[in-house]
């Protein structure tokens, strides 16, 4: 077992930015960290087409899922893909490969060399990313989303009231997750078998896994909790990006404060393989909405 690797669970429509992601670990991965793939098993050809056959290791998301005795393959299949990659990025510790993981999403790419020790300490403890999101509450205040801050907090109320925790709101987003598997190992244990239920019925639309992980690390005390803030620059969304980038933020600028980059999928559709799932009408209209958004970035 490694103490420690990188882990991208990705699928076809990612396989462009998890190439680019691919390359940005190359570059960066000063200890040659082991980086773990995995896809659909049906997807595997198109995978290696796209990336090549080597610098990392493919594991099946099924065989993922067959580790834990209490999943069913067939709510797999069913489960809307959003969803079911959350659990299996979850449950990837069951694989007995690694004590602890970085769980990287396929848009992101690392701008700066990384070692081991930039993630877990000489004792193996991970560092967690907890905070509680002021820069981007405050940012989105700033611009006038009220919605984001709301939306993040009565979802982290959400996953408080799971574990009966009353506090303050904590996140451990956005990715990477800097995990370990004696957490996971502890939610299963500590919650999930007394209730008679799997992981898979626990993680849904309204308790994300990152809060889950954060909730059970500071319930069930599984390692030792060493705070840090994220990881990573994410660009939740294109206003943010547009601002960033006015006020002069660059990669090469990140690199002073941060390991990598994330520009979410949910907004960046240029990285997309295949054909396009909107009709050409509604790009368009996307397009314009996101041209606006650029312009407001002025104001």
């Amino acid at each position: 077992m490694n103490n420690f690797v990188l882990y991208c669970k990705s699928y076809s429509r990612d396989f462009l930015r998890l190439k680019r992601l691919l390359e940005s670990v190359k570059r960066h991965n000063v200890d040659h960290i082991p980086f773990y793939i995995s896809t659909p098993a049906s997807e595997k050809a198109l995978l290696e087409e796209v990336i090549g056959k080597v610098d990392y290791d493919w594991v099946a998301d099924e065989e993922i899922v067959a580790t834990n005795p209490r999943a069913d393959l067939v709510k797999y299949r069913e489960m809307p893909g959003g969803l079911s990659q959350q659990i299996v990025k979850a449950e990837f510790w069951r694989l007995g490969l690694a004590e602890n993981y970085l769980c990287l999403d396929s848009d992101s790419k690392f701008v700066r060399d990384f070692k081991q020790s930039d993630f877990v300490t000489d004792a193996n403890v991970p560092y967690t990313v907890l905070h509680q999101n002021k820069e981007l509450f405050q940012l989105a205040t700033n611009r006038g989303h009220h919605k984001v801050e709301h939306d993040l907090r009565v979802e982290a109320e959400r996953v408080q009231k799971l574990f009966n925790r009353v506090g303050p709101h904590f996140y451990c987003a956005p990715a990477p997750f800097n995990w370990s598997a004696k957490v996971w190992q502890s939610l299963d244990q500590e919650y999930l078998q007394p209730k008679s239920i799997s992981i898979w019925d626990l993680i849904t639309p309204e308790h994300p896994e990152s809060l889950i992980y954060g909730e059970a690390l500071m319930k069930y005390c599984a390692i030792p909790l060493i705070a840090i803030e994220p990881l990573f620059r994410t660009y939740h969304y294109d206003w943010q990006y547009f601002l960033m980038k006015r006020l002069g933020e660059t990669e090469a600028k990140l690199a002073k404060h941060y390991f990598g980059v994330i520009y979410q999928s949910a907004w960046d559709m240029d990285g997309h393989l295949g054909a396009p799932n909107k009709s050409l009408p509604s790009r368009l209209l996307r397009r314009i909405k996101r041209f606006g958004r650029f312009l407001q970035s002025y104001l």
